[in-house]
């Protein structure tokens, strides 16, 4: 998806692989995922959402942390008891990154 047209963009963007596990929750975790994704549409930001993780694309670490933030609050808030967060994150420097990019150098 891409953001909306307003969204302010740095020369660079932070690119990230996040995957949200709450426990104690039971076995069934769609609820859980849509409200994540949810909160990532919300925000603004490019995002896709994978079979086992979604990627974002932020300014700086400082705005991903607080979608983390958001993500991780409307877990428990959803009735998780304890939550796993996976990060990875690409700060790259020296070009710009897009997920689009990133995609396109391996499949053209």
């Amino acid at each position: 998806m891409q953001a909306p047209a307003g969204l302010k963009r740095s020369h660079t963007m932070i690119l990230a692989q996040l995957s949200v596990y709450p426990i104690g929750a039971g076995v069934s975790l769609g609820r859980f995922v849509k409200r994540g994704v949810k909160i990532i549409e919300d925000s603004g930001y490019t995002y896709q959402v994978g079979g086992m993780s979604t990627s974002i694309e932020v300014p700086d670490l400082k705005e991903l942390f607080e979608l983390i933030g958001k993500i991780r609050q409307a877990q428990f808030d959803e009735g998780a008891e304890r939550i796993i967060i996976e990060l990875k994150v690409d700060d790259r420097r020296d070009k710009a990154a897009t997920l689009n990019g990133k995609i396109a150098s391996v499949t053209s």
